[in-house]
């Protein structure tokens, strides 16, 4: 057994560690899952072949802010990661038809799968059919709560993020379990409503905040602008579909 592993890790979950100080403590190859490490200091630490992956900002390394040089990376590899931030009603278009073409031959392999492999999960990460659960929920939060503002605006099938615990108040069935077409059939719908909208409204009305969302739900409620929303949805979008081919390919065969 290398030096640093142990028999039995100590695992620490739904704990609140919250302004906690470690020192000359030993955490090689401890695993961080859904953590919030915001504000967290770290000096004179040894961080080699560490992978880390998340919702990063206003992390400096050494003096030096990396999420800049990070995003800039990622834009120089998926170029269509630009074409997913949008800046009017035209672009915003645009966006979904680049949604679109990223995940299209991803649910044509999606298709020839068996049941067994789409509800497999890879390393503790979602499955194939939980990942478009959670892209459905998030639609729903974004664009149908926060822009339309529709009154019951979640599916019952959508998956939220699991710091969201009052899913079952905003119609969230945790023990849904559809099909890979039932959330295709859905997913093309919540676009297809999308697309209307974004060809009836004008650049003026996707940059102004609007009214905060009446009833229960997620995100809470604040005036936001739709183009915001929208680059929410559309970075939720290509994220997930990163991890989703990610897993994929690591499936057994």
């Amino acid at each position: 057994m290398a030096d640093d592993e142990i028999a039995d890790p100590v695992r620490f979950e739904a704990q609140n560690l919250a302004g906690a100080h470690f020192q000359d403590v030993n955490l090689a190859s401890a695993k961080f899952r859904e953590c919030n490490l915001a504000g967290a200091g770290m000096t004179g630490v040894v961080l080699v072949g560490a992978d880390i992956d998340g919702a990063i900002d206003g992390l400096v390394l050494n003096g030096v802010e990396v999420a800049p040089l990070i995003e800039a990376e990622l834009d120089r590899r998926h170029p269509e990661r630009v074409e997913l931030r949008p800046t009017d009603a035209g672009s915003a278009r645009r966006a979904i038809e680049v949604v679109e073409q990223l995940w299209a031959p991803t649910l044509h392999r999606a298709a020839r799968l068996s049941d067994e492999q789409l509800h497999a999960s890879v390393d503790g990460e979602w499955s194939f059919l939980q990942t478009l659960r959670h892209l459905l929920f998030v639609i729903d939060a974004w664009f149908r709560r926060s822009v339309l503002d529709v009154e019951q605006p979640f599916s019952p099938p959508g998956l939220p993020a699991g710091f969201i615990a009052q899913a079952a108040e905003y119609g969230i069935d945790d023990t849904a379990d559809p099909t890979l077409e039932d959330l295709r059939r859905i997913r093309a719908q919540r676009w297809d409503e999308m697309q209307r909208f974004l060809d009836i409204v004008d650049d003026d009305a996707l940059a102004t905040p609007r009214s905060p969302a009446s009833g229960p739900g997620f995100p809470p409620a604040q005036p936001r602008t739709p183009l915001a929303c929208l680059r929410v949805v559309f970075n939720e979008e290509w994220e997930h579909h990163r991890f989703a081919v990610r897993d994929l390919d690591r499936l057994p065969s």
